[in-house]
């Protein structure tokens, strides 16, 4: 079965969340997934938001900078989200936008370096181990969590570039693929990758093909084929399937920057494109 959700875009205001999430849970979404871009809204306080706003609705957030930061607060972040709310919470990692990063001084000169010793110091803080690394970027001394997570928790990587999507794929529990991926590209990534989550350009209503063509042109993404969602929720069911026939275990649906009802189209995803997808 494909997991199906959401992006709720942080071009949205905080206070939207609130109504948002809720619709997601109480229509039966399977994931609502966050962005930390800058200089908009914190990934972490919107998830623990929205997973306290909600009864069973998975948050992912995709995805953290780690050049922002250090490997044992992102630690005891994480931990604290899934003891609160066990087996909800997805965190994905990633370099963020190197432009964003040299804003607030956080550019650094190997960004796969740091991602992967920010991943491999919090996997193992996270299964509760008292954890010294010196690494180039990631120093850590005789670091412990003192309320670890109580089972094993997944981290994702998101990747765009090939050297990161192999590094994502070595490294992390899965691979987050921006909108605008291909088919083919999720195929090419599935023999390497534990689990493959891909966010889909979606649009409904009268208007989406219109709003459709402004959102890959915003993206410069115009001439893509085939990477869009749009129409009705059996043409938007069938873009689903087709990425999880090359290999998506979640298929999250990307809206339009106007998006004119938020709450409608969760609700749509879930009661109409989901029954479709199952």
């Amino acid at each position: 079965m494909t997991t199906l959700g959401v992006v709720f875009r942080p071009q949205n205001p905080p206070e939207r969340l609130r109504s948002v999430a809720r619709a997601a849970d109480e229509a039966g979404l399977d994931q609502l997934w966050l962005w930390e871009d800058c200089f908009l809204e914190s990934g972490i306080a919107t998830a623990a938001a929205a997973l306290a706003w909600t009864d069973r609705l998975a948050v992912g957030i995709g995805l953290l900078p780690v050049p922002f930061r250090n490997a044992a607060v992102l630690g005891m972040e994480a931990a604290t989200l899934h003891r609160l709310f066990p087996g909800r919470a997805i965190l994905t990692l990633g370099h963020g936008v190197q432009d964003w990063m040299g804003q607030v001084g956080a550019r650094v000169a190997s960004p796969l370096t740091l991602l992967r010793e920010h991943i491999e110091a919090l996997r193992s803080l996270l299964a509760g181990e008292t954890v010294t690394t010196a690494g180039r970027y990631v120093q850590l001394d005789r670091v412990k969590l003192d309320y670890p997570p109580a089972t094993t928790t997944p981290i994702y990587a998101g990747a765009t570039g090939p050297k990161t999507r192999a590094l994502a794929c070595e490294v992390a529990d899965g691979i987050l693929l921006t909108a605008g991926t291909t088919t083919d590209e999720v195929a090419a990534a599935r023999p390497l990758a534990q689990a493959i989550t891909v966010y889909v350009y979606a649009a409904t209503g009268p208007d989406a093909a219109a709003r459709m063509a402004r959102e890959l042109e915003f993206w410069g993404e115009s001439h893509k084929v085939g990477v869009t969602a749009v129409g009705t929720a059996a043409d938007i069911a069938d873009v689903v399937q087709r990425y999880r026939a090359a290999g998506a275990d979640a298929v999250i649906l990307q809206p339009t920057a106007d998006e004119p009802d938020l709450e409608a189209f969760v609700r749509f995803t879930a009661q109409e494109v989901g029954p479709l997808v199952r």
